[in-house]
């Protein structure tokens, strides 16, 4: 992510409310994109300190510096850098050298040796080169890092699309509150608010779909302000993945002096890097709606089919059944959970939100190979159905009439 002082150079004050001046991928801007990507592509294999120098180079005189170091830093930040490999941990080598105490090129009375002679003599005992010596005594530290891979394969309109992002994000670094209403997306939602360790409320909305507080990173109940915005800030791309969405934050950032309404919608024109989930998280689910679509998918059938549609609120947790059925003309609905080929903590995990639901229009299709007896689940509201190889769905069905709300 950009760090704080390349981002705010980029923030207007409109009024109440705090906009980003977002970089236009104009002809100006693609030319140095694909000029900053080209000059970093001929990096590899060379020290962070050499990109470094480079860029420096390039920048020249150009006024528009900030926003040349943004893009730099995007390019660098989806790269990997690596240590070179050493035969000894390079402080120690640095003991062993810096214990010769103060050398210099050349001998005089006070300095009998030359820094030449103690390379050499370190090096003979190590097996290795003066020259070795040189490259390896700071490798440790992030400048002698080597670029080993660029990252993605950019280009210039990529490359703006992404540092808009960055700079999107970054405004909240300095958001001390957050809400959002989500109306679709909700697995990809929840996952990465849980990935990021963010303190949710969430309530559903009467019109449908959740309004969502978050807890910023100037919140009063959190002190490490910083490493908490940084979470924050990360979380943002998660959004971009919804087609139905609304956010807005309150900002204190102190170059404007008062706080500011941050606002962003499924319309704003940036684009995400995260990884959404699949239309199905399993054969199971996958063959289990395909099955339905053929045999009740038609217009006649009474039933409609939706994948991860509702939210039960459980406290400081949600549950996102995989399935639901609703009735076309009675609005009827059941709630379905297929509990397929998981490791015993997913599956206590998955019992106790089961519970904690208390739905009686939950049915819980189990995988017979699963280690959840039929004792494990009695108290469960709603029904279980056990299944070999796949859910019968003459017999789920039965049981969505009978449990359906």
């Amino acid at each position: 992510m950009l760090t704080g002082d390349l981002v705010r150079p980029r923030l207007r004050k409109r009024g109440t409310q705090l906009e980003v001046e977002l970089l236009a991928a104009n002809p100006h801007w693609q030319r140095s994109a694909a000029e900053l990507i080209t000059l970093f592509q001929q990096q590899i294999d060379l020290p962070r300190y050499a990109w470094e120098n480079a860029l420096e180079t390039y920048e020249g005189e150009r006024t528009d510096y900030i926003i040349l170091r943004g893009l730099a830093k995007v390019l660098a930040d989806a790269a990997t850098f690596t240590p070179l490999d050493s035969p000894i941990p390079p402080d120690e080598l640095r003991q062993r050298v810096f214990a010769h105490g103060p050398v210099l090129a050349h001998t005089d009375l006070f300095h009998l040796q030359t820094r030449q002679d103690v390379l050499h003599s370190i090096g003979n005992e190590l097996e290795l080169t003066p020259d070795e010596i040189e490259r390896l005594l700071f490798s440790d530290r992030p400048a002698e890092y080597l670029l080993i891979d660029p990252g993605p394969d950019w280009t210039p309109e990529a490359l703006i699309a992404r540092y808009n992002l960055e700079l999107s994000r970054g405004v909240l670094y300095w958001a001390s509150q957050m809400t959002i209403d989500i109306h679709d997306g909700y697995q990809n939602f929840w996952r990465y608010l849980k990935l990021f360790k963010l303190m949710f409320w969430a309530s559903p909305k009467a019109e449908g779909g959740y309004h969502v507080e978050l807890d910023g990173p100037i919140s009063p109940f959190v002190q490490s302000t910083t490493r908490y915005g940084r979470q924050f800030a990360a979380f943002l791309p998660a959004l971009l993945l919804g087609e139905r969405w609304h956010m807005q934050a309150e900002i204190h950032i102190q170059q404007f002096g008062e706080a500011l309404n941050y606002r962003m919608d499924h319309t704003t024109p940036l684009r995400t890097h995260f990884k959404g989930s699949g239309e199905f998280d399993s054969r199971l689910e996958a063959d289990f709606a395909a099955e339905f679509e053929e045999k009740f998918g038609d217009k006649r059938g009474q039933w409609l089919l939706t994948r991860e549609d509702e939210v039960i609120l459980l406290g400081d947790t949600v549950m996102i059944p995989d399935f639901a059925l609703t009735h076309k003309k009675t609005g009827r609905r059941a709630i379905i959970e297929i509990v397929g080929f998981w490791h015993p903590e997913y599956l206590r995990r998955k019992v106790e939100k089961v519970r904690a639901a208390q739905r009686r229009n939950l049915i819980l299709l189990v995988y017979e190979g699963v280690n959840l007896t039929e004792n494990a689940l009695q108290d469960v509201p709603g029904e279980v159905l056990y299944f070999k190889n796949k859910p019968v769905l003459k017999d789920v069905m039965a049981l969505v009439e009978a449990v359906a709300e």
